[in-house]
């Protein structure tokens, strides 16, 4: 980082708004698709399992190979949270924004968990799997519970999450 200036305390800026700052390209646009998921999704806040879908939906290189060493397929597994956390009743013209009062209590968590980990390791910005690791490792996740109930344990998830971004830093 050399003589930037020091990393910020948060994620969110006064206003609520995300910091760009604290995110990578790659990650605005897994934010930017769980926005539309959740509209799509008839939902009046993005919630965890937004994130997951946006993280499906705009995979990065990280995140195919998670996918990859899962067996899974990533467009069909997105189609799957689709379908699971659709809303008929829902609005989806609901007003959404990338702001902190359309984000559900548990993504204003998972933002900031992610930005401690991404810090933790050294980087100044929020990698997408920043957000995969630290969806699957919460307290409590709804998507990680979405896996159990099939079989893969959350701790398997992320043993492969960690796997995949341990390999594409060599």
């Amino acid at each position: 980082m050399g003589s930037a200036e020091p990393a910020r305390d948060d994620i969110f800026s006064p206003a609520g708004h995300i910091c760009t700052d604290c995110i990578s390209e790659s990650t605005q646009q897994v934010l930017c698709e769980a926005l539309k998921l959740a509209k799509e999704t008839r939902w009046d806040s993005v919630r965890s399992p937004h994130i997951f879908m946006g993280l499906l939906a705009v995979p990065d290189p990280c995140v195919r190979s998670w996918g990859d060493r899962l067996g899974a397929d990533l467009t069909r597994l997105l189609g799957q949270f689709q379908e699971l956390f659709h809303q008929e009743e829902g609005d989806c013209e609901a007003l959404l924004m990338l702001n902190r009062e359309f984000l559900s209590d548990n993504v204003i968590r998972l933002l900031r968990e992610a930005y401690a980990r991404a810090r933790d390791h050294h980087r100044s910005v929020v990698m997408p799997m920043d957000l995969l690791i630290t969806l699957l490792t919460t307290t409590n996740s709804i998507v990680a519970e979405c896996f159990e109930r099939i079989g893969v344990t959350a701790a398997k998830l992320t043993e492969l999450a960690v796997l995949a971004e341990q390999s594409a830093r060599k």
